[in-house]
């Protein structure tokens, strides 16, 4: 069986149209191609630099921080003028800072299910002085073990080892902006100082988040150290806290703050400003991209009004074969739809291709997340996102041609008065 014989009558006439503007159908059919596949790449750019962000912040500070402690105020009032019968009115909340029971606290955590990692936190201003000058930085109390849990601090050592810094008491973990800052290398020594309060530490090793306000600020030592040079014997600064599912981390935080009486930060409330700033950029660009989609419809709806022109004599010959309003509608459709189907095969490919090409492309970043090349990702909603754009653009200005080629009447187009 030949595979026109496979076709309904509609799309064999619908392909033998297409034939008819040739130049003006490949233009509108490059111009689908274009639109989907930069709409591929570009989302697939905004979109991989976001989740790289997204992995390395939660990589350095959690999905999640339990910290200061709510305290509800009340207000007394008297129930009637002049009576003696107070009542308690809840006028606000206040908070106390930190943790004061961080056993507790982390005990009540291990019951969320979706809770993978713990790690108190006691954090305090100091001044870091080493033998050629003086920074200001913020020391870290941890212990080690827990917070291997809820951070990636493993694989950030640049320098040294951690197991140095987990043998030795009076190690420290620099960051590397810091380091360099103050000339430190693996073994330095070095001073902190909080407010007074002087304590000699060791290097054992230079981490680096890629995040350069934290390799530049953070010192961390074991918590017994910290809880000595900041005079903090009970109590921590905030709990870090890892999840299975990162995205939950919203609903996770609004039981935990209700359960716990203690604030809790969702990543996501912590970077509302960076993701922000991400969704902006991915909006702006798919804008940008659809313009090539915009084109290839109206493109598309110029050949279209051209054809039906040209072919008006072939539509009153069908009409006068029994072809009805739907079919001549359905005729034209086809041919915006062969066109789109073809342009959105191709234009996914070609956004595969090129998606994979920009990965390639070295691009050295250090700020908010350091990379060496452009980062992508490879998500199915981009192309289904992309191929939707098009489809909507290039079949709604196909309808209205489509419309007017079912309006026109055999009797009209033979007397020469059909429009």
């Amino acid at each position: 069986m030949e595979p026109a014989s496979l076709m309904s009558p509609n799309l064999r006439i619908a392909c033998r149209f297409l034939t008819a503007k040739k130049r003006a159908m490949l233009m509108s059919l490059s111009c689908t191609v274009l639109g989907v596949g930069l709409f591929i790449v570009t989302q697939a750019t905004t979109g991989g630099f976001e989740s790289f962000f997204i992995k390395t912040i939660l990589a350095a500070d959690g999905a999640m921080r339990v910290e200061d402690k709510i305290q509800d105020t009340l207000r007394s009032m008297s129930a009637s003028e002049g009576s003696d019968f107070m009542v308690a009115h809840r006028e606000g909340v206040k908070y106390i800072d930190g943790v004061e029971e961080p056993d507790l606290v982390v005990n009540a955590l291990k019951q969320f299910e979706n809770v993978s990692g713990t790690s108190a936190v006691l954090r305090g201003n100091i001044v870091v002085r080493s033998s050629f000058k003086s920074e200001t930085a913020q020391v870290f109390g941890i212990n080690l073990e827990e917070h291997k849990k809820v951070s990636d601090i493993e694989h950030q050592i640049l320098l040294g080892k951690l197991a140095t810094f987990g043998e030795s008491p009076s190690g420290a973990l620099v960051g590397k902006v810091l380091a360099d800052r103050l000339d430190l290398t693996v073994g330095s020594p070095f001073i902190l100082d909080a407010v007074g309060q002087l304590r000699r530490f060791r290097v054992s090793a230079i981490y680096e988040t890629g995040i350069r306000d934290i390799d530049k600020t953070r010192v961390y030592v074991h918590m017994n150290q910290a809880r000595s040079l900041l005079k903090k014997p009970t109590g921590v600064t905030f709990i870090q806290i890892n999840l299975f599912d990162k995205d939950r981390a919203p609903q996770d935080a609004a039981r935990m703050q209700e359960v716990l009486r203690h604030s809790a930060r969702p990543w996501q409330e912590r970077e509302k400003a960076w993701l922000e700033a991400f969704r902006a950029l991915s909006v702006s660009s798919a804008i940008t991209v659809s313009v090539f989609t915009l084109i290839a419809g109206l493109a598309m709806f110029n050949t279209l009004a051209m054809i039906v022109l040209e072919k008006t004599k072939d539509i009153a010959i069908l009409r006068s074969m029994g072809y009805e309003r739907r079919d001549i509608t359905q005729i034209f459709l086809w041919q915006a739809g062969i066109v789109l189907v073809i342009g959105a095969l191709v234009g996914a490919l070609i956004g595969a291709i090129g998606t994979f090409a920009v990965s390639r492309i070295p691009l050295p970043i250090n700020g908010i997340f350091k990379t060496e090349t452009f980062q992508v990702s490879w998500s199915a909603l981009h192309y289904f996102e992309a191929v939707l754009t098009a489809g909507i653009m290039v079949m709604a200005a196909s309808i209205i041609p489509a419309r007017r080629a079912a309006r026109l009447e055999p009797g009209d187009i033979v007397r020469g008065t059909a429009q």
